[in-house]
């Protein structure tokens, strides 16, 4: 037996009680203050009565039930995890997983490094699941629209405001501004010259711009920021490449090199095309379903 509403309308739910409480501006989220009073409401005697940092070697997070002889449960992240962003988004993923699937795992659930990244239900119903609920709770698509409209042509501090806005990481904003925007656009993450995992507007991928990674990693193009690793150019700003670069036509390259985690961060911007071969194309699984997402 699982509870009965799904991860977005679970977010949706609490965002009202949210939006009552404090008003339209009630970003950013604290996700631990929601973990212990909005369950204790809803919940009692089966909350959720601690939220905090653990040693989870090997894992960002976990849901676990209170030892025997108490009741309730607990959702920790990993606390060597130095980026708030990414502390948030681990929290709100546990108590996605607490709301949606602790009937089903009454021994609770722990999640590797690669859960909390990958958003595509290609991976794993649960870990999908508990990605949509805690994007929606902590990036709801109307306030995100409101910062940028789905029509508009993005830079990093554009997608960086929201970043900050909702505390998530600058790759969960962009994510999300991915999902909706009418722009072709395409996400890369790449290390040591290669393409670990990229992700497409839809846009992009009905025009064919996508990387598939599911032979391995692709190389970057020698020519790009990324591949030339040419600091001298704010990657922030980026770069106007020409056809034959990222792809057959012409690509905005803007980059970002991680050192705290030795990956970079690109994203590419591509012309509108009024018409394009609107297919409907499959999704193929890639190195995104297997990448130990570290930012």
């Amino acid at each position: 037996m699982t509870l009965a509403l799904g991860p977005a309308r679970w977010a949706t739910e609490i965002s009202k009680v949210l939006k009552i409480v404090f008003g339209p501006e009630y970003f950013p989220i604290d996700v631990t203050g929601i973990a212990l009073q909005y369950t204790s409401q809803r919940f009692p005697g089966d909350a959720i009565t601690l939220a905090q940092g653990a040693e989870l070697p090997g894992f960002d997070g976990a849901l676990f039930k209170a030892p025997a002889g108490k009741s309730g449960w607990g959702i920790v992240y990993n606390n060597a995890l130095a980026s708030l962003g990414r502390i948030n988004f681990t929290l709100a993923h546990e108590l996605g997983h607490y709301l949606l699937h602790r009937l089903n795992y009454p021994n609770g659930i722990r999640c590797g490094e690669q859960d909390v990244v990958r958003w595509d239900s290609s991976y794993g119903q649960i870990e999908h699941q508990a990605n949509v609920f805690a994007a929606t709770l902590l990036m709801p698509f109307d306030d995100f629209r409101r910062q940028i409209d789905a029509n508009v042509r993005v830079d990093f501090d554009m997608i960086s405001h929201c970043a900050n806005r909702y505390r998530v990481s600058l790759i969960a904003a962009t994510l999300r501004w991915l999902s909706y925007t009418t722009k072709r656009a395409l996400l890369v993450v790449s290390r040591d010259g290669f393409i670990l995992w990229s992700r497409a507007s839809e846009a992009a991928a009905k025009s064919g711009a996508v990387f598939r990674t599911s032979g391995g990693p692709i190389e970057v193009p020698p020519q790009s920021i990324v591949g030339s690793e040419n600091l001298l150019i704010d990657g922030r700003i980026g770069s106007q490449h020409g056809p034959g670069v990222w792809f057959n036509e012409p690509v905005r390259e803007m980059t970002i090199f991680s050192e705290q985690y030795n990956f970079a961060i690109t994203l590419l911007l591509l012309e509108d095309r009024k018409y394009y071969d609107t297919t409907e194309i499959e999704r193929e699984p890639d190195l995104y379903d297997r990448f130990i997402g570290r930012e």
